[in-house]
Formats: C-alpha cells, sequence, structure tokens
C-alpha cells in the first residue's frame, strides 16, 4: 500500500534515512572541516562560549647558592591564565522539496524516499559544507581582492585566487568593498573563468578599484574569524590582545621575493613557531598550484640508493611527508587555499565549538525536518549550523606569504 504523503510520513523517512550517517556525507575535499573537530558548548553569560588559555609562565622563582641556609622566597609571580571568549555564527541553507516530488519519494518507502532526496540532501551537504570550508580559511577576510575590472568582469589579484572557492560559483551574489569595509554595491556572479582568474558580475557596482574586497553576499561582519584572520592578528581576537601577549600572536614568514613554496622555505617558517613552542606534529595547507613545485624539488633531492631514507620524505598521492625539528610536517593541498599563501597549522590547538555542527535538524523542533512553505506548493527544508573556530596557542601557528606559482 502507497503510504500517505504528509509532514509525519516526510520527517519519519528523512530520519531513518540520513540521521544516523550525515558525517560520512560530507565531502571529503573540505580538508579543515573534516580534521578540525566540533565541540558541542552551551552558549555561556553573554552568548559567547568561554576558554581558559594560558598566555605566560609562572615567575615567582627563587636562587639560592648551595651554602645560604633559610633564605628569603621571592614574591609569587603569577602565570597569565585569561578567558578567551568564542561567539558562534550561525548559517543557514534553504531548499524546496515540490508536492509532487514530496509524493513520489514517499510512495514506496524509504529507498524510494532516499532516490527521490540523495541528489538534494548530498548538494545541500556539500553547498554548506564548501561555505564552511571557505569561512574556516578565509572567515573575516573576503574571498579575494580585485586587480582590475573592464565592463563587468573582475580580474581577482593573483595571490588572492583559489580555485575552489569560484568553482560552481554561478549565480552566488556578491557585495564588493572597499579595504576599510565601505559598500561599493552588490552583484551576483553570471561566468567564472578558472584560468584567466575572472568573474563577470550581472552588473558592476560604482566606483570598484583595485584594492576592493570581494565579499560573498551578506558574509560581512557575520562571519566568525578564519585561519587567516587569527594568523594575522595584532590585536584584540576571542577578547585578548595580541599586542599584550606574543603568544597569542600567530606568526608570519614571507621570502624577500615572491618565491615558490619549497621545503626550505616551510622548514624556516616552522622555526618561528619552535620559538613559541611548536613541539609536535603540523600540517601545512598549500595551494594545488604549489604542489607541482614541491613534488618537483622532492623528486631532486631523493637518491635511489641505500642512502635514501623515508625519514627524510615520503610522498603519496594525497600529501607529502617530511620531519623537521617540531616533528612531522605534513603537505597537504587544497583547493580553497588562496595562491599567495600557505598555512602551517598545529592541528591539537584548534576546534570548531558551537550549539549544533552541520544539521538538519531546526532548533526547537525536534525531529522534524520539513515545513510547509508558506506560498508556494512545497515542503522546505534547512541546513543550520551555530559554530565559530577557536585556535588555543595561535603563537604556534605560522602563515606563509609572498608565494608565487611557477
Amino acid at each position: 500500500m502507497a503510504t500517505a504523503n504528509d509532514l509525519s510520513t516526510l520527517n519519519g523517512l528523512f530520519k531513518e534515512t540520513y540521521a544516523d550517517k550525515m558525517e560520512r556525507l560530507i565531502p571529503e575535499g573540505t580538508k579543515m572541516l573534516q580534521k578540525i573537530p566540533f565541540i558541542a558548548k552551551d552558549r555561556q553569560p553573554g552568548n559567547n562560549y568561554h576558554q581558559p588559555v594560558v598566555l605566560g609562565l609562572e615567575h615567582g622563582v627563587t636562587f639560592a647558592d648551595s651554602g645560604e641556609g633559610a633564605f628569603n622566597l621571592n614574591s609569587p609571580i603569577a602565570g597569565q591564565i585569561k578567558d578567551a571568549t568564542v561567539r558562534g555564527y550561525q548559517l543557514v541553507l534553504r531548499s524546496v522539496l515540490s508536492y509532487s516530488a514530496a509524493a513520489r519519494a514517499t510512495g514506496s518507502g524509504p529507498r524510494a524516499f532516499e532516490d527521490a532526496t540523495k541528489f538534494l540532501v548530498g548538494n545541500m551537504l556539500s553547498s554548506v559544507a564548501k561555505k564552511l570550508e571557505i569561512e574556516l580559511l578565509y572567515g573575516q577576510v573576503g574571498y579575494g581582492t580585485v586587480a582590475s575590472i573592464a565592463a563587468n568582469v573582475i580580474t581577482v589579484t593573483t595571490s588572492e585566487w583559489a580555485p575552489g572557492i569560484w568553482a560552481g560559483a554561478e549565480q552566488m551574489p556578491l557585495e564588493i568593498r572597499s579595504a576599510a569595509g565601505t559598500l561599493r554595491g552588490t552583484c551576483t556572479v553570471e561566468e567564472v573563468n578558472l584560468d584567466d582568474l575572472t568573474v563577470t558580475v550581472d552588473n558592476m557596482p560604482l566606483g570598484v578599484v583595485a584594492t576592493d574586497v570581494i565579499w560573498h553576499g551578506g558574509a560581512y561582519l557575520k562571519e566568525f574569524a578564519g585561519m587567516h584572520k587569527i594568523f594575522t592578528n595584532t590585536g584584540s581576537l576571542f577578547g585578548i590582545d595580541a599586542s599584550v601577549y606574543n603568544l597569542w600572536k600567530a606568526n608570519q614568514f614571507a621570502p624577500v621575493s615572491p618565491s615558490a613554496l619549497s621545503f626550505a622555505i616551510i622548514q624556516t617558517a616552522i622555526s618561528k613557531g619552535v620559538s613559541k613552542g611548536l613541539d609536535n606534529d603540523v600540517m601545512v595547507l598549500i595551494n594545488p598550484g604549489h604542489w607541482s613545485d614541491l613534488m618537483t624539488e622532492q623528486a631532486a633531492f631523493r637518491m635511489y640508493d641505500s642512502s635514501y631514507s623515508t625519514s627524510m620524505v615520503e610522498n603519496g598521492g594525497k600529501s607529502i611527508k617530511f620531519y623537521a625539528q617540531n616533528g612531522a610536517v605534513e603537505i597537504v593541498p587544497s583547493i580553497y587555499v588562496k595562491e599567495g599563501y600557505a598555512y602551517v597549522i598545529s592541528l591539537e590547538d584548534f576546534c570548531r565549538v558551537g550549539s549544533t555542527d552541520v544539521t538538519f535538524k531546526r532548533p526547537g523542533q525536534g525531529d522534524n525536518f520539513f515545513r510547509d512553505m508558506e506560498d508556494s506548493a512545497g515542503y522546505e527544508l534547512r541546513c543550520y549550523t551555530d559554530q565559530a573556530l577557536f585556535c588555543s596557542k595561535p603563537g604556534k601557528n605560522i602563515l606563509i606569504s609572498n608565494l608565487i606559482i611557477t
């Protein structure tokens, strides 16, 4: 017998089909979303999440030689432990399932429901995962900067270009702002040329000039701080001032002149993190264009005789691993990393905090995933998250800049 098509049936089938395998549906290309764990936390007073962090050591030490006897002790000098406050940011994606599609989906049980909805659900998850991946890297920074304009075509600055940000961006709303944040105007992506680093929009806002910043429509001041923002922060971040506490300030390294990424550059950059306590394995996230440079260099260094050791360099299809003074260094390419940068990341010091990771549950609605649309013949499904990226030890991380692809 055919199953009745109603909200109760839709919600039950959705829970049965997708609820227990949601994490497996997140696309693997979103490297940061996969590698940085999500920690659910209740909001505390002030609508923030609070996390104590250590910013300085104890200094109340007394020195004495062997014959001093009952010597006086110096006063205690407490270590610096501050309370970092992390504010979660919300993201919602809306999609529609028509009444006719819903009727077909519920007509023959769970298998029919999965066949009818898997592309909708998969595309929603891919879309949200992509937005989050970009935000994890470039939240509060923007998608790129304007190099030049011609009619309705924007050429993006080469160092600020990441192919993953723009692939599939047609119909994405944009807003363009000055470097200081002044809104030039809004537009919509019509065409992307990944070879020429250009974005064609439906209309060019007035006053757009080189160095203006391209944002996803509606994202300005409504994103959490991504890695680039954290790595370049010199002022207040999570309520703590990096100009006062040097361990709260990440490290930056740039070759004197624009250079291709090399193992020597990576090791020099790592030494800056080591000086602030980096003594654990790290991941180096790079643009795919730098991958071939490193593979070429690695092949040149490798000797195919008994002197070669995998303790020096190992390479595979998805990463290159070598060993430096901190420990293991795994180099991983990502289509979301801009060409001019690479990120040395101490993953153990990062987490995503918030009230909920990516979910199709609506807050306060239990397992009611679908809702009737007010003015259309269909049901609405929403994908939702409330989270922020948090780093407990920025000083162990390094931004490499001034890179070019050869």
